[in-house]
């Protein structure tokens, strides 16, 4: 890819069979008036045309665009993780997110999230939460099923988090390096997993200074989910390994105390 210094901000976007949903043309005027944001596109082993379609973009946007092509399908969780290093490695951007490919958050509106990320918050969150003024739009069985898991993972975590589920995180470099290191052990449910790491990072007190949680100005279900509806019972399961197995594995992700302390 043509290197541009510019870029500030990168926003990972995993992609399978995404050939008949892919907004293609909200990716490109996006693109056009913002060339200081990178979208890396992660082709996760699609059997369509979705790689076509998104070398076409890139095509388009050599500054601002670039593809990542993977052989096999490896789940939304490794994607992101490995769009997240590719970018880390190549790119010089201060700030990095990922994003749902059929926008359900608005690029824009992940572009706003960003301003959040000064002083010593490095984790920005958004938050399907419904409120007056917002466009939050779920499937009754979505947000019933969701509401449900939040409050089960919350408790999970410790954490008043009102959506840990939503597409749209983001992270500053440095953190994003550490906690996108290592696999993921869910394919769908890294979201708590990445919660579970960055407390690991810092500490559970510091850790609630760190990270912000926005409520979104939009979001639109567009249904065709690619998480079986079977998998509301399997997750359970998820869950249970996600959180016995970072009980013990502080020692992977925690800083040094006088790291701590620069970042409080």
């Amino acid at each position: 890819m043509n290197q541009n210094s510019d870029i500030r901000f990168c926003i990972v976007v995993p992609c399978y069979n995404e050939e008949k949903r892919l907004p293609s043309e909200d990716f490109k005027s996006f693109l056009q008036i913002n060339p200081e944001v990178l979208v890396c596109f992660v082709n996760d082993g699609s059997s369509d045309n979705t790689l076509g379609i998104l070398n076409r973009i890139k095509q388009d946007f050599p500054y601002n665009a670039d593809v990542l092509s993977l052989d096999q399908n490896k789940g939304k969780a490794e994607a992101v993780r490995l769009g997240f290093q590719y970018c880390n490695a190549n790119f010089s951007h201060e700030f990095i997110a990922y994003l749902d490919a059929d926008l359900a958050t608005t690029l824009e509106e992940c572009v706003e999230l960003k301003s959040n990320l000064r002083g010593a918050v490095n984790f920005v969150f958004g938050s399907r939460m419904v409120k007056l003024g917002s466009e939050i739009k779920r499937s009754n069985f979505r947000f019933v099923t969701g509401r449900i898991i939040a409050t089960f993972i919350s408790k999970i975590l410790k954490l008043n988090v009102y959506d840990t589920q939503c597409g749209c995180k983001l992270f500053s470099r440095d953190i994003s390096v550490r906690i996108f290191d290592q696999p993921f052990l869910s394919k769908w449910l890294f979201d708590v997993e990445l919660f579970k790491r960055f407390i690991l990072v810092y500490g559970r007190e510091i850790a609630k200074k760190k990270m912000i949680e926005i409520p979104l100005k939009k979001w639109i279900d567009k249904g065709d989910s690619k998480v079986s509806m079977t998998y509301f019972f399997r997750m359970w399961w998820d869950l249970y390994s996600i959180h016995r197995y970072y009980k013990s594995k502080g020692e992977l992700y925690a800083l040094e105390p006088n790291i701590i302390d620069e970042n409080a």
